[in-house]
């Protein structure tokens, strides 16, 4: 690819493109053109997801209106009570939160959302943003169906300048108001294919949609254009023995449903796919590359031998990555994730600063081609050298990432 064409896809889609909006199937269609035009059969693969239309919310401190925006997916209604901040959830503070509404650090997190509804909370107020910041930018969540597990809880989110004086003002009373739609839609995975010479695929993946605030440059349409270097890079050898499938993810942002749809509804195929290649976030002009392997730990060596003999400095290790390797690794499939992590203050994601303006054009096709050479070694094997079993140590990682244990 060459550096007009990766600028113009950063500028095809500077735009917000949540999972399961409009706007979203308008980049999935950009990025199925795109593989078409690189050679590749392309096409979408809906899958249901939960949405929610926020009529109206409100909070009140003390009587006074804060702005906020209500959870979407958390119900309707208005509850009124006591306030109590809690950093941490423990026994001891659990203690407090009885008959109260609850404001806490970070987000609404399954364990600790239950152990607080179990303890007798009957609301919730989270914030975000950066008190250094110049705006006063509100994001949108959502009270995510795995995290719910069935029991709604009128929520709210604030600014983080907001959430400080609630707590130096020791306020005493809330009132949370919430009116909203909610309904099954539809997001899509974008799934392209260069067939090989035998029955078994490697699968790339990253994902293409974005968080509410944020047009996605760095998280993770830089993703999306390492996969299509990739693509562009090995359709010119192909067919390899090993095939390339290429899946963009949707709706990674709203908790990896765009990968847990695809390895759900790919179940059979999975026995044929003998590693997962998963990009997300690379390009930025600093910061050390990494990769992240949910394998056996020889791939760690493998990729630090690999990348030495190209002069590529990268800082291997096995673990389970917060992206769209995790579910093929559940499903038994070796992955890895490949990323370029910007040091503090050089790539803020999440936010309104995450835009084409924090990536550098030839970094982006430098870490792609990079992956488009590992992806072609691995393509061109003789045999996989991986292993296709999932280590003990990764799949307890995997049953607390999931849920499924503490």
């Amino acid at each position: 690819m060459t550096l007009r064409h990766i600028r113009q896809i950063l500028k095809d889609t500077d735009f917000i493109h949540t999972g399961g909006s409009s706007e979203e199937l308008k980049v999935a269609d950009y990025l199925r053109s795109e593989a078409e035009a690189m050679g590749a059969a392309a096409w979408l693969e809906p899958f249901p997801v939960q949405m929610a239309d926020v009529k109206t919310a409100s909070l009140e401190i003390d009587g006074v209106t804060i702005p906020c925006r209500g959870y979407k997916n958390c119900g309707s209604g208005t509850v009124e009570a006591p306030l109590v901040y809690i950093p941490v959830q423990d026994h001891i503070t659990l203690k407090a939160v009885k008959g109260k509404i609850v404001l806490i650090d970070g987000g609404l997190r399954h364990f600790a959302y239950h152990d607080m509804l179990e303890a007798g909370a009957v609301g919730f107020i989270t914030y975000d943003g950066n008190l250094n910041f110049p705006n006063r930018d509100i994001d949108a969540k959502e009270l995510r169906s795995f995290v719910a597990d069935g029991k709604k809880t009128l929520a709210v989110n604030i600014n983080a300048k907001d959430a400080q004086k609630i707590v130096k003002s020791r306020a005493k009373t809330a009132k949370i108001a919430v009116e909203q739609d909610e309904y099954e839609g539809e997001s899509r995975n974008v799934v392209a294919e260069l067939p090989g010479t035998s029955d078994e695929w490697i699968v790339l993946s990253a994902h293409y949609d974005t968080v509410p605030l944020s047009h996605g440059a760095y998280d993770n349409m830089s993703g999306c254009i390492g996969l299509l270097e990739v693509l562009d890079e090995l359709k010119k050898g192909a067919p390899h023995r090993y095939g390339l499938r290429f899946v963009f993810c949707g709706s990674e942002e709203r908790g990896l449903l765009g990968s847990k749809a695809y390895t759900a509804a790919h179940e059979e195929d999975l026995k044929k796919v003998v590693l997962n290649i998963n990009i997300d976030m690379i390009g930025t002009p600093m910061g050390r590359f990494l990769a992240c392997v949910s394998a056996e730990d020889a791939m760690v060596g493998f990729i630090r031998y690999f990348a030495g003999a190209r002069g590529w400095s990268v800082n291997a290790y096995t673990g389970v990555y917060s992206s769209d390797s995790t579910p093929f690794a559940d499903h038994g499939v070796p992955a890895l994730s490949f990323a370029r992590s910007a040091p503090g203050g050089q790539g803020n994601i999440h936010c309104r600063y995450d835009t084409m303006d924090l990536l550098s054009d030839e970094q982006l096709r430098e870490d792609g081609a990079f992956v488009a050479d590992f992806t072609r070694f691995m393509a061109d094997a003789s045999v996989c050298p991986v292993k296709r079993e999932i280590p003990d140590k990764i799949k307890d990682d995997l049953d607390k990432y999931l849920n499924r244990k503490r």
